[in-house]
């Protein structure tokens, strides 16, 4: 597989490789009739798309065909560790009985390896010297989760491994935004549906899990804002500067809008449809 841009290599392990997995977001997850979606499907269930070899037999169309839920969704690599290294392999229709816990794996799996991903991103970042041997650590004990076998994954506490990473992230993120001069924007979780942002300056602000579905961040400055877990469903980003932007991914991305003019960090790639 290839190495994103200004990524380690080991962040680049935890990139989807979707020929190595047996479709496991494709019926371990479930998903409501919507805008997103075209039908319903219960968790477990195989979407109707899947072919026989695993491969989705509409990915060439997904949003034209109503699956645009599916071209935003990232597992940062679990799909093809759960696959191959916890079950060695072995296929869920091949060997019905690993079906059930495999399914109830990988979603454990992906927010394991999404912590991955913004752990390694946290300690690249120049200004995290003073947390950069804590965050490596943390890396490493979270990796050695992902290697438990299935019984070991099924029974984690998911959010205690999330909220004692998190406070490091967040500590990074205050030592990599404290460089931007002025008065920065603490916008932590808000509600900025369908907000007008045209043009604001979000220079290093917190914007952490905030709701930024439908914005128009249109020219806005956004650079160095830390963007993790923040929804940019439909936000039009068209024109604006995320450059340098903390634990922005490719998922969020491509569920907004944008343009040949919007400025993205080294670390993600311009998706192809804006």
């Amino acid at each position: 597989m290839s190495r994103r841009r200004g990524v380690s290599e080991r962040a680049a392990g935890l990139k989807a490789d979707c020929a190595s997995c047996f479709g496991l977001c494709c019926v371990a997850l479930p998903f409501a009739k919507s805008a997103d979606f075209a039908v319903d499907k219960a968790a477990g269930e195989p979407c109707r798309n899947l072919l026989d070899d695993f491969r989705c037999g509409v990915h060439a169309d997904l949003r034209g065909l109503g699956f645009r839920g599916c071209t935003v969704f990232d597992c940062f690599g679990a799909g093809q560790k759960v696959s191959q290294e916890t079950f060695a392999g072995r296929d869920w229709r091949a060997d019905p009985g690993v079906a059930r816990r495999m399914f109830a794996v990988f979603p454990v799996m992906r927010q394991l390896h999404e912590l991955l991903w913004y752990l390694d991103e946290a300690a690249a970042l120049p200004a995290a010297g003073p947390v950069r041997a804590e965050l490596r650590r943390a890396y490493a004990d979270v990796d050695r989760l992902t290697r438990r076998d299935p019984a070991g994954l099924a029974e984690l506490d998911v959010p205690a491994v999330r909220a004692e990473a998190n406070a490091l992230l967040l500590r990074a993120s205050e030592l990599a935004r404290a460089a931007v001069p002025g008065r920065r924007a603490d916008r932590r979780g808000a509600d900025l549906i369908g907000a007008r942002l045209k043009g604001a300056d979000l220079r290093g602000a917190n914007l952490r899990g905030a709701y930024l579905i439908g914005a128009d961040l249109r020219g806005a400055d956004l650079r160095s804002a830390d963007l993790i877990g923040a929804d940019l469903r439909d936000a039009d980003l068209r024109g604006a500067d995320l450059t340098g932007c903390l634990f922005l991914v490719r998922a969020q991305l491509d569920s907004a809008r944008g343009d040949a003019a919007t400025r993205l960090p080294s670390t993600v790639e311009r998706p192809a449809h804006w």
